[in-house]
């Protein structure tokens, strides 16, 4: 039959739904419908900073035009949303209609399976707003839901819902986490003096949103050029007012609070460890993300703040220096070897080592010549700009080091996201369509990456 498609109809017509499913593979949804979903989602937005590397995800149990039960997941290991609403609605769940804003995950892993548990609850009917894209479930929980009877749907809100896990769909269908890069630079786009001094281009208002991209990623991302020039620490800090995210994604996400987090064990928290929470949810503590360091020549200084201050650093290099790298990992820090066979470090394998990590998305903070890199690698997927309204002319220091374009066919394209005023700044979220690389010197390698 294909994939189903939804249709928005009148609350007298909706009584037909049924028969336009088994029919014509068509979901019907009501106004009603819509206002659910987008509760659930608020609710999914809660685990902004905690659930990874599992997917956010929130759950509405609705009965006679009234919520019975609702929850969201909190962190990876913890039970799920279904859960929670199932906890909360009790007895008053059977007969209901779940709103649930990803599959329910139907094996068993760190928890029960939520299809079993809906359908043990006696639900009505399932609505779903996007398939789980996780190869384990992939289906197979609708299925499951389907076949014990209950009426599924599926496809309402699904934009929102695979943007609010946008890096989840990314490392699940495709292996690599998404990764965004932020870049603070003035109006005709320069990120540096020409003598390399940035601090600060940008105030303090577009400083502190950065805090909050930098709390929802599994890791931060830099090169070694801006370890020794700027020596930061790429921890979470201050988080101060709320400024909305990029609409699609976490529309108004809740600040969280600063805590010191503890260290991690193994590889399943996607490179971050997980704040405590209470019972109904809020945050108590803080996760810092993992800290990532490109390296291709180990020139890290011991003495760097990035390999200290809470939090744990990876640094990954090209180059095989076992007393360097033994005094790097005395400090804590792991050091992984990764050359992409031309003296550099290879950045599609580093790429797919931090999805294999648990990473869903890398936010990226670094200079013109890793910037270009990845976009001329075609492995950024989205640009976080922070535009300050002045100029540094031509002598500055540009935001990423593209080459010498020949044709416009090598320019790298891009969808406008969303922009907003933050303080006296400018914040634009633009997607990365395209890149095409052009074949100059950069191009080829022959230019020193970090």
């Amino acid at each position: 039959m294909g994939k189903p498609r939804s249709v928005w109809v009148s609350s007298v017509s909706i009584r037909v739904y049924p028969w336009l499913i088994t029919n014509f593979g068509i979901n019907v949804f009501a106004p009603s419908d819509s206002q659910w979903m987008a509760q659930a989602l608020r609710l999914a937005e809660r685990g902004l900073y905690s659930t990874s590397p599992n997917p956010r995800v929130g759950c509405v149990l609705v009965r006679d035009g009234k919520s019975v039960g609702s929850g969201w997941h909190q962190r990876a290991g913890e039970p799920h949303a279904e859960v929670y609403a199932l906890r909360e609605a009790g007895g008053a769940a059977r007969g209901a209609t779940a709103y649930v804003t990803l599959e329910p995950c139907s094996h068993h892993g760190r928890t029960p399976p939520c299809a079993e548990a809906l359908i043990e609850a006696g639900m009505a009917r399932v609505v779903v707003a996007v398939q789980d894209p996780n190869p384990e479930v992939a289906g197979a929980g609708i299925a499951r839901l389907r076949a014990a009877g209950i009426a599924v749907e599926s496809g309402l809100m699904e934009a929102e819902a695979r943007e609010l896990n946008v890096g989840f769909f990314a490392r699940m269908t495709r292996g690599t986490p998404w990764l965004r890069s932020k870049i603070a630079m003035s109006l005709d786009g320069r990120t540096a003096l020409g003598n390399g001094k940035s601090q600060w281009i940008t105030g303090d208002a577009a400083r502190q949103d950065v805090q909050r991209w930098r709390a929802r990623s599994c890791a931060v991302l830099t090169g070694i050029n801006t370890v020794l020039a700027d020596d930061a620490q790429l921890n979470v800090r201050e988080i101060g007012g709320m400024i909305p995210a990029p609409r699609g994604g976490a529309s108004n996400p809740p600040s969280p609070p600063t805590h010191p987090s503890p260290p991690l064990s193994g590889r399943e928290e996607g490179g971050a460890s997980a704040p405590p929470l209470t019972r109904g949810g809020q945050e108590e503590g803080l996760r810092q993300p993992l800290r990532v360091v490109l390296d291709s020549q180990l020139r890290i200084p011991l003495e760097a703040r990035v390999l200290y201050g809470g939090g744990r650093t990876l640094v990954y290099t090209a180059l095989h220096d076992e007393r360097k790298i033994g005094l790097l990992q005395d400090l804590g820090a792991t050091v992984a070897v990764m050359p992409d066979g031309n003296g550099q470090v290879d950045l599609p394998a580093i790429l797919r080592d931090l999805a294999q990590r648990g990473c869903n998305e890398v936010l990226v903070e670094a200079g013109s010549i890793l910037n270009g890199a990845l976009l001329r690698a075609g492995l950024a997927d989205e640009l976080l700009l922070y535009i300050a309204p002045q100029l540094l002319g031509d002598a500055a220091r540009s935001m990423a080091q593209l080459g010498e374009l020949t044709s416009l066919e090598q320019r790298v394209g891009l969808k406008w996201q969303d922009m907003r005023q933050v303080g006296k700044d400018l914040r634009i979220s633009v997607k990365v369509e395209k890149a095409n690389p052009p074949q100059s010197p950069l191009a080829r390698g022959e230019a020193l990456l970090p």
